[in-house]
């Protein structure tokens, strides 16, 4: 196990990505920290394996993956959020809705984009809101998320992002509107 660790911890990419393929069915709390950590690896084919591995394990991990919500980093926060909508995770949708109003916009995007899925109940006032957030990834994920929940978007708040010149934000709106 301590291998495993230090191979997640220092190893070139290869290295990382190959002992984490291996890893998706693991349930040893040291090496799911470590996974959880890959989260903000540099490189983002160790990001996505690390994710990947999350989402493919069977186990109930879940619980480790609502405490790494408060992670001070970013980055484990956001797709911490994403992964435990992957895994279908109800249960998180409290605590990922704390997450709306992270000064992180990705962490707010991801957010969103996990509630959205899950389908949660009662965010028609938060979806509301962060369709005109001030960050354009965050629109789109409101944007999506009121599409998967059918809310109905007021045309006066469809107005405030008509102007938008971003071609996925149009399309969204299009999708919106049917």
């Amino acid at each position: 196990m301590e291998d495993i660790i230090k191979i997640l911890e220092l190893g070139k990419t290869e290295e990382k990505i190959k002992i984490l393929e291996t890893l998706h069915n693991t349930n040893e709390l040291k090496i799911l920290e470590q996974i959880i950590l890959r989260l903000n690896d540099d490189s983002i084919q160790v990001r996505g394996e690390a994710f990947s591995v999350l989402l493919l394990n069977q186990n109930q991990i879940s619980k480790i993956l609502i405490d790494n919500l408060n992670s001070s980093n970013k980055n484990i926060r956001g797709f911490t959020s994403l992964a435990l909508a992957n895994r279908n995770e109800k249960s998180a949708i409290p605590e990922i809705i704390k997450l709306v109003k992270d000064k992180h916009a990705m962490v707010r995007s991801c957010a969103i984009g996990a509630l959205g899925y899950l389908k949660a109940k009662k965010i028609t006032d938060i979806i509301l809101k962060l369709i005109l957030d001030s960050n354009l990834e965050v629109q789109k994920s409101a944007l999506q998320a009121a599409i998967q929940t059918d809310i109905i978007v007021s045309k006066d708040k469809i107005k405030g992002i008509e102007k938008s010149t971003d071609l996925q934000i149009k399309n969204l709106l299009l999708k919106l509107k049917k």
